[in-house]
């Protein structure tokens, strides 16, 4: 293997990591926007209010994603897979 292909598998992952990561963070966010924006319209600054609706979101988003989240990561190790089937010593 030669140092471009190890450094575009690193940088495939680390793209492959804030692709799957992004949906989950942006719902959050905004659930977590909304809220504070909630609050400080009606003055009540609870920190356990903001917990309960961003977990609850983020877990609909996963739900949601699960599975075009798994077919991201088997094909990126397909990927890799077939690399190393066609890389010799």
């Amino acid at each position: 293997m030669t140092d471009t292909i190890v450094m575009e598998l690193f940088n495939n992952a680390v793209y492959l990591s804030f692709k799957l990561a992004a949906p989950a963070l942006v719902a959050s966010l905004a659930v977590g926007l909304v809220i504070a924006i909630l609050q400080a319209a009606t003055q009540v600054h609870e920190q356990t209010l903001t917990f309960a609706p961003k977990v609850i979101i983020v877990g609909l988003v996963l739900l949601a994603l699960g599975p075009w989240m798994i077919n991201s990561c088997i094909d990126y190790i397909n990927d890799i897979f077939e690399l190393m089937a066609t890389t010799t010593l």
